[in-house]
């Protein structure tokens, strides 16, 4: 039995995409932490708008970065520690994936 390079890729594809959905359903749940434990920090990052189509993407672009650069880590709050060490590793296992689905399209269409 051999497996279709197209079903693989599909396959793959489909990994990739329920991997953003968990992703983006973790960042909510941190945003809901964060709007109870730190609402300073829920306004810094747009936490109201961050989902909306009138959000502000600078302002979304500090949440990423205060998760990337891990400046979580002293927060008092554990839940949302937690929170952020999860979507931290979503993000990195998302990207991931994306950028495998990306390499495995154009080897499919280099390979067809």
């Amino acid at each position: 039995m051999t497996i279709s390079t197209v079903a693989l890729f599909w396959a793959l594809f489909l990994v990739c995409v329920l991997n953003m959905v968990r992703y983006f359903s973790s960042l909510r749940a941190l945003l809901v932490v964060l709007r109870g434990c730190d609402p300073l920090l829920y306004q810094y990052v747009d936490g109201g708008g961050f989902f909306t189509s009138h959000g502000q993407p600078g302002k979304q672009v500090r949440l990423v970065a205060y998760i990337w650069a891990q400046r979580y880590r002293d927060h008092h709050d554990d839940e949302f520690i937690r929170r952020c060490e999860r979507v931290r590793r979503q993000f990195v296992l998302t990207s991931a994936l994306c950028g495998l689905v990306l390499i495995s399209l154009v080897s499919l269409l280099l390979w067809h």
